[in-house]
């Protein structure tokens, strides 16, 4: 199933010129940032076969992310750090990311489409669709920019913090990483607010 354009193309002919998808990643994950994407998608250059991230393939949403970057009218990207999400709840975490995100774009929209049921409060228009990372070009091309973005940030992490396994497991609450925690206690990217972590150890 691919999203489709219906959502902004009744906003444009409405006279909503700037209609921006917006899509976070993150939010379960025991260490790392919270990433939020928002895309203002060019109408007559949609790319083919968008969808949610978590139904595409690494290969496919590294040639999509490339390709939304290059025809896409704009693209802003947000996080809120594990330090932020550990002082704020993740909930006002993603909020602020996905504010950061849209407040990030070169162009200012009139209308944002948000996936989910809990929009961040912006200076326009917004509008929740549950499940709308299926159904909606622009949050589908935004959360393969947000789910991109972090995997990339992960990997970096990984490097800095080999004992972990972030790399592989982008900071998901696998076996191998709760053993490597429970071996090696939590770096500077847990989230300390988050079990295991949480009442063991402290930032």
């Amino acid at each position: 199933m691919f999203a489709d354009f219906s959502h902004e193309a009744r906003a444009i002919a409405q006279g909503c010129q700037l209609v921006a998808g917006v899509d976070e990643v993150g939010r379960g994950p025991l260490a790392g940032p919270v990433v939020a994407a928002a895309v203002i998608l060019d109408p007559q250059a949609i790319p083919d076969r968008l969808a949610d991230s978590k139904l595409l393939s690494a290969p496919r949403r590294e040639v999509l992310f490339d390709t939304i970057l290059q025809q896409a009218l704009a693209v802003g990207i947000g996080s809120a750090s594990a330090i932020e999400i550990d002082r704020l709840n993740i909930r006002q975490a993603t909020l602020l990311a996905m504010g950061r995100s849209v407040a990030a774009l070169s162009l200012a929209p009139g209308l944002v489409l948000v996936d989910g049921n809990d929009p961040p409060a912006l200076p326009c228009p917004c509008e929740a669709i549950i499940g709308g990372d299926a159904l909606v070009c622009s949050i589908a091309a935004a959360s393969i920019i947000a789910k991109v973005t972090r995997d990339r940030m992960m990997a970096r992490l990984g490097q800095r913090y080999p004992a972990y396994g972030f790399a592989c497991h982008a900071g998901y609450g696998t076996a191998k990483h709760r053993a490597a925690i429970k071996e090696h206690g939590p770096c500077p990217a847990h989230r300390y607010s988050f079990a295991p972590v949480k009442g063991v150890w402290t930032r």
